[in-house]
């Protein structure tokens, strides 16, 4: 496989699209200069090409065992890990104190691009402990974030969250495992988690696990659970890994993908643990983990879309198949308007969706940096979208990227089906892209739809710059936000939620391309002209942006139509 970070166009996204500027012009992050950042992505891309990128193929042919009890990883999985480790970058945005760099979260998040886009399987081990360390920021005791901080921050342990349970999936609320007070500081923890990713390995000398449970005086539902931190091997006064906890991988699921990332069913008997945060707050605890991780998960579909775009444009560029319809063509496959409309497709939703993801990681920063609601607010919003949105180019990238192989693409010895394997989950877990979705058009739209306007008018205020330089494509772009806002003006009068349900991934995929198009016409004015930047935007504003109106016409039919379909109706 052929796989080359794309640190010059994150550079580009960063310098003239999503602000980093503002960013470091803040006094929280006022380090991040323009030399650090560069120097940062410098390194991060040799890392994913030179040392992971080798290792993505070896993870699917070679899967992780599990072999009496002890998890075994894919060969030279350890060596990648400890190049990730030592060079710092799973504590790339934790708190200094305990070792970590400080960095903005959009600078992890661009560096968690291209981990992803490299070897989607073993980066998913330092993204679980960048946010179980975010988790314990917030929420742990100072004795907790001694213990585990370091060690976490530094890679010597790794960190995984324990929510899924056989009978409670989205439905965490349902959980039926429980924890009861010891009388000493800590708790007994009993139950069975499921799905979850990197439980154990082979590599770190510890494996700490964030899991929910419900003490004996908890509610039912989610107002009545708790976090707890279960450690692989419980700390000894030392800080050191000490006798092992009652805990176990039962079983290592057998996926369609992601083969090189043990995903567990993990049993907890009676284990040992510590209350992470106030007493059934778990989940309030467990969200400042998942809110970040689904930007994280964002950005792996973004990163396979990118992987798999490279994998089918050097096989274009390299398949001779007929005469070119074209004068003066290559005599490759990418002659063809088909494969020449694929390839243009997979490169334009891509850096549409990376745009988004990183806007949102700026708005992340922002929040934090300055407090503000209003950012917390545009964070909120874009988190949601950021999530949905690149994991599904990821997977839309990831088939286009087969169908350009043609008939080897169905072959696996390609690598091109890959991709799709990997990338297929990330539209399922951290939140289905179906629930963010609804959480987008319920949560999100609680303030009456203002973050929702207030980003629209951002967008065509800003777009009106470029009314000079692109009146036609400045006159789509505006045009969509403005269909898309008296959308969100119906949306919001709704009452019923079901009738916002009904069109909640419409909804979601009509933003995202607004926002793709808004990108699109920044890098196109950005190069002032005639450039292949200025012919993407004229690609994605003319032939893929439109599709928000089929959408949008979908959100306003409401419910009623949906739910006239009885079960009945759908039964063979």
């Amino acid at each position: 496989m052929t796989y080359t970070a794309p640190t010059r166009e994150i550079q580009f996204i960063l310098d003239h699209i999503v602000g980093l500027d503002q960013v470091r012009e803040t006094e929280r992050f006022a380090d991040a200069t323009a030399d650090v950042v560069e120097a940062i992505l410098q390194e991060a891309g040799k890392l994913s090409t030179e040392v992971l990128a080798p290792l993505n193929r070896v993870g699917d042919l070679e899967p992780a065992t599990l072999e009496n009890g002890v998890v075994r990883c894919s060969t030279g999985f350890d060596k990648g890990y400890e190049a990730i480790a030592e060079g710092g970058w799973v504590g790339m945005a934790a708190d200094a104190e305990f070792g970590g760099m400080a960095l903005p979260m959009t600078v992890a998040t661009a560096v968690n691009d291209m981990l992803s886009g490299s070897c989607l399987s073993l980066s998913l081990n330092p993204l679980m402990s960048m946010g179980q360390i975010e988790a314990l920021e917030h929420h742990a005791s100072d004795h907790l974030k001694s213990v585990y901080l370091p060690k976490l921050i530094s890679g010597e342990w790794n960190g995984t969250m324990n929510l899924t349970e056989p009978q409670a999936g989205s439905d965490v609320g349902a959980l039926a495992s429980k924890a009861v007070d010891n009388g000493d500081g800590t708790y007994a923890i009993t139950g069975q988690k499921i799905f979850i990713s990197w439980a154990d390995n082979d590599f770190t000398a510890n494996t700490c696990h964030l899991v929910l449970a419900r003490l004996p005086d908890g509610a039912k539902g989610t107002k009545g659970i708790s976090l707890f931190m279960v450690p692989k091997y419980i700390p000894d006064e030392d800080g050191n890994p000490g006798k092992a906890n009652s805990l176990r991988v039962v079983s290592l699921e057998h996926k369609m993908g992601l083969h090189g990332s043990p995903t567990a069913v993990m049993e907890y008997d009676g284990a040992t643990g510590w209350i992470v945060g106030e007493e059934h707050a778990g989940m309030k605890a467990m969200f400042t983990m998942m809110n970040n991780a689904r930007l994280g998960v964002g950005v792996q579909g973004v990163g396979i879309a990118e992987a798999a775009y490279q994998h089918a444009l050097a096989y274009a560029n390299e398949r001779k198949q007929g005469r070119s319809p074209i004068e003066n063509g290559t005599g490759t496959i990418i002659d063809h308007a088909d494969v020449r409309r694929m390839l243009a497709t997979m490169k334009a939703q891509t850096f549409a969706a990376r745009s988004i993801a990183l806007y949102c990681a700026v708005s992340i920063d922002m929040a934090t940096a300055t407090g503000s609601a209003d950012w917390q607010a545009r964070a909120a919003l874009l988190t949601p979208i950021a999530k949905a949105f690149g994991t599904d180019v990821g997977i839309d990238v990831a088939n286009l990227g087969v169908q350009v192989h043609g008939g080897m693409g169905f072959i696996e010895e390609t690598g091109a089906a890959q991709f799709g394997r990997d990338v297929r989950v990330t539209a399922i877990y951290e939140g289905t892209n179906g629930i963010q979705a609804m959480d987008l058009v319920a949560r999100k739209m609680m303030d009456g739809g203002e973050a929702a306007f207030r980003l629209l008018e951002d967008v065509q205020k800003y777009s009106e710059k470029a009314r000079s330089q692109f009146p036609e494509l400045t006159e789509s772009v505006w045009s969509a936000a403005e269909s898309l806002r008296e959308t969100t003006e119906w949306l919001v009068a709704q009452d019923d939620l079901a009738d916002r349900f009904a069109g909640a991934v419409p909804y979601l995929r009509a933003f995202a391309l607004v926002l793709g198009g808004f990108a699109h016409l920044n890098a196109a004015s950005v190069e002032g002209g005639d450039g292949a930047r200025t012919r993407l935007a004229q690609f994605f504003v003319k032939r893929l942006l439109p599709e928000h109106a089929a959408l949008l016409q979908h959100v306003r039919e409401g419910a009623s139509d949906l739910y006239a379909i009885t079960p009945e109706d759908l039964a063979l």
